[in-house]
């Protein structure tokens, strides 16, 4: 049904996700709501479109309706105040989703979101796309930080993270990431080479780590910066 949900506006795109059920909530749709996709795709003609589109240096931005899946599964530990890794962060869409959630403007709680991806022009792309969005002052204050890294091995000094959300497909299951994942936790992350599948891994109270596998998928792979811009 994801291929139905294309809108002609972003009122529009997250109107008929919800509308199919691949948003359930209400706070996933408001958060979904207060960003605009036009200000993070190259083509913003094909903003609205339900469907994966490049964003240049072999990478994409994903499809809307699976961020509203990896949302939606993260939900729980998207709490105002929550700390939260977006590994292949990209053109920062989903990171100011995840902003969203996790620092409310109505004075509760403020949290912070870490957007990481080992593309340099992406992380300064990314940051122009958040302050173009209005969240100038989030950088500024912290509450948001995109840094240029080698996303596999997570980002320590901002640990442990309440969530974890991966926007590219990892061959294994990469132990740093579960390291910094904090107990209770969770994690949304594509695995696999040539057959891929969502998983969802979450860590208990006492550090006991359970694995879910969800359907099956198509994300560019997650590797190092040289194999990814030659397209391998």
């Amino acid at each position: 049904m994801a291929w139905r949900c294309t809108g002609k506006t972003n009122v529009e795109l997250i109107n008929n996700m919800s509308n199919h059920n691949i948003i359930s909530t209400e706070i996933a749709a408001a958060a979904m709501g207060k960003v605009d996709r036009a200000n993070f795709v190259i083509r913003t003609s094909e903003a609205y479109e339900d469907s994966p589109q490049s964003i240049g240096h072999g990478a994409t931005i994903s499809a809307p309706h699976m961020h509203a899946f990896a949302v939606e599964r993260l939900l729980p530990f998207l709490h105002p105040g929550a700390r939260v890794l977006d590994v292949g962060s990209g053109s920062g869409y989903l990171t100011a989703v995840l902003h969203h959630l996790v620092s409310p403007p109505s004075g509760q709680s403020q949290g912070k979101v870490v957007g990481i991806d080992h593309i340099p022009e992406l992380v300064d792309w990314s940051r122009s796309n958040l302050a173009k969005e209005g969240l100038g002052a989030a950088l500024e204050e912290g509450k948001i930080e995109m840094v240029v890294g080698d996303g596999r091995q997570g980002y320590a000094a901002d640990g442990p993270y309440d969530a974890i959300h991966v926007g590219a497909a990892s061959p294994t299951l990469p132990q740093p990431l579960i390291d910094q994942l904090k107990a209770p936790g969770k994690m949304f992350i594509p695995i696999g080479t040539y057959s891929q599948a969502v998983w969802e891994i979450e860590k208990d109270v006492n550090g006991k780590v359970k694995k879910k596998e969800y359907m099956g998928v198509l994300y560019v792979p997650l590797t190092d910066a040289e194999k990814q811009k030659s397209g391998h």
